[in-house]
């Protein structure tokens, strides 16, 4: 019977999650689908752009789904024409690293062809890694096909992209080389678990119908609160400065910034500054710019007149702006905002006022603004796809929140405290080798990867006293696949070890983003011996 947590429906029905790709990404999804069988009904769609479009809304005429997952140009075509959240399978820098460590066995000279825009991380590795590396962007299906036929012509033998993109490099007689792994699966498929069971929490169910992932919790008592400040679980230096921060923040109307990779607790954090703000006993309203249709983003979030679209309510209905009166708006992924709806954003942190789809008459609003990305907002000012007017309005305030492997020596607190609360259990406990083996790992789905990996456990075990690693590495194999070299906690002394591989190295740099400070804390060194190591094996 399944466990009635995040993840599950409130009722204790399974999230329904269909998987729409056409690609060779279908034989990653296979191969990752049972590994969630007992947490979700993931099914598998193979179609893609407008005739997997027609399919989706045929079939939810008559059938239920909660949430959809897709990659690259598949998914961004289908989130602007249905109705439905949608979660994008998105590489990781560690993808990325492998991807291009196998197409360097093919040939020095790679080709990359990524959705929408180039990824500044490709430059990074070419650079670090002495590759030649030759990027293109495409929209279509046609466009990717004639950056194919450019880069053939360069001579380039293999080239790294999308599932779409690698099937038609291979078409056109080069060898083509997928940039996402069975973790970037792995981690849309837990995204997608935890925003379906947001939605179907959910307290608005006029909204629920149409798979909006916004929630808003009246906040009547300090005690109604879902998350607070003692929910940030950790005695690492970035989780008591985090704590601290917030504690600042807090006290202020000003608006935040919060920054952070997928899984690491953004809305905890702005959950917390909402609980310990003069706002508490107002409403705490939150919604996902990334995980509704664009066509329906604006509607939601400004609210409409009665008669401004076809199918608009009768009446009229007012919008989570003004449903936030006097309270939080939450906006989760604000880069996934489209421009148009960033200008009107803007003019309501100007002048306090909002304006209905279908109306000219402002209404004032009094309600202040958390915003949140695990994006580089100011990259995306330079590249234009963000306002850099709206991006300065928002960042009043910044808080970062840190990658769980940046406090990896929380790790241990974390798991044991989501092991005794899936449980039920106070005396449950993970034994040495099994937190030596979750220590080890570099749980690029942050935070949230760690939860969903633990509350597996009392399911899958008849005793919580003592669970050892055996059980760990059968409930979630991704632990024995992907190891760092980590130096044990709260070690101040530097260990003697072996100089890492140039493979090694490149892993470690990729899962730190490039960033050495970051990659030194992984490996448990100096950032001295780091600079030696990347030395003496050539890596710049």
């Amino acid at each position: 019977m399944p466990l009635n947590r995040p993840g599950s429906g409130g009722d204790g029905r399974l999230p329904v999650i269909w998987v729409v790709t056409v690609s060779r990404l279908s034989r990653l999804v296979h191969d990752v689908t049972p590994e969630f069988d007992a947490r979700a009904r993931i099914e598998t769609i193979h179609l893609g752009f407008e005739d997997a479009a027609r399919e989706l809304r045929r079939r939810l005429q008559t059938e239920h789904c909660d949430v959809l997952v897709a990659a690259g140009s598949n998914g961004a075509y289908l989130k602007g024409r249905i109705n439905k959240p949608l979660v994008l399978i998105r590489p990781s820098g560690f993808d990325l690293m492998q991807a291009l460590s196998s197409a360097r066995r093919v040939s020095p000279s790679i080709g990359v062809i990524t959705h929408q825009t180039e990824l500044p991380a490709f430059a990074e590795f070419q650079n670090s890694f002495k590759l030649k590396i030759e990027q293109r962007a495409f929209v279509t299906e046609e466009d990717a096909r004639n950056r194919i036929a450019e880069l053939v012509t360069q001579d380039v033998k293999v080239i790294v992209g999308t599932g779409m993109v690698a099937d038609l490099a291979e078409e056109a007689g080069v060898k083509g080389v997928l940039m996402y792994s069975a973790d970037s699966i792995r981690l849309a498929f837990e995204n997608a678990i935890d925003l379906a069971g947001h939605i179907d929490n959910a307290d608005q169910t006029d909204r629920l119908g149409s798979g909006f992932a916004a929630r808003a919790t009246q906040r009547r008592a300090p005690t109604a609160h879902r998350y607070s400040v003692t929910d940030l679980i950790g005695h690492s230096a970035q989780m008591r400065q985090l704590r601290e921060r917030i504690g600042l923040y807090g006290a202020s109307d000003a608006t935040v910034l919060i920054s952070g990779a997928t899984g690491t607790g953004k809305e905890l954090a702005a959950q917390s500054l909402h609980g310990l703000s003069a706002r508490s006993k107002g409403p705490f309203v939150a919604i996902n710019c990334g995980a509704i249709a664009e066509s329906l983003l604006e509607s939601e979030l400004f609210g409409h007149d009665e008669g401004a679209f076809t199918g608009a309510r009768r009446g009229g209905r007012i919008g989570l702006i003004e449903a936030a009166k006097g309270g939080t708006l939450f906006l989760d992924e604000i880069g996934e905002m489209p421009l148009p709806l960033q200008t009107r954003l803007l003019r309501v942190l100007e002048e306090r006022e909002v304006t209905r789809v279908g109306s000219s008459t402002p209404i004032p609003v009094d309600v202040r603004v958390i915003a949140a990305t695990h994006t580089d907002l100011d990259s995306m000012t330079r590249e234009s796809r963000f306002r850099r007017d709206l991006y300065y309005r928002l960042n009043v305030l910044r808080l970062e929140i840190p990658a769980l492997y940046e406090h990896a020596e929380d790790i241990a607190e974390l798991a044991q405290f989501f092991l005794r609360r899936a449980s039920g259990d106070k005396t449950a406990v993970l034994d040495a080798d099994a937190l030596t083996l979750l220590r080890a790992y570099a749980w690029p789905g942050n935070v949230r990867e760690l939860r969903n990996v633990i509350e597996r456990l009392p399911i899958l075990s008849k005793s919580v006293r003592n669970i050892g690693a055996e059980l760990l590495k059968s409930s979630a194999p991704e632990l024995t696949r992907s190891v760092l070299v980590a130096a044990p906690p709260n070690t101040s002394m530097e260990i003697p070890v072996a100089t890492p591989t140039r493979q090694q190295l490149a892993e470690v740099m990729a899962r730190a983003g490039g960033h050495r400070g970051r990659a030194a804390a992984l490996l448990g060194v100096s950032r001295t011996t780091l600079w030696r190591w990347l030395q003496a094996q050539g890596v710049t």
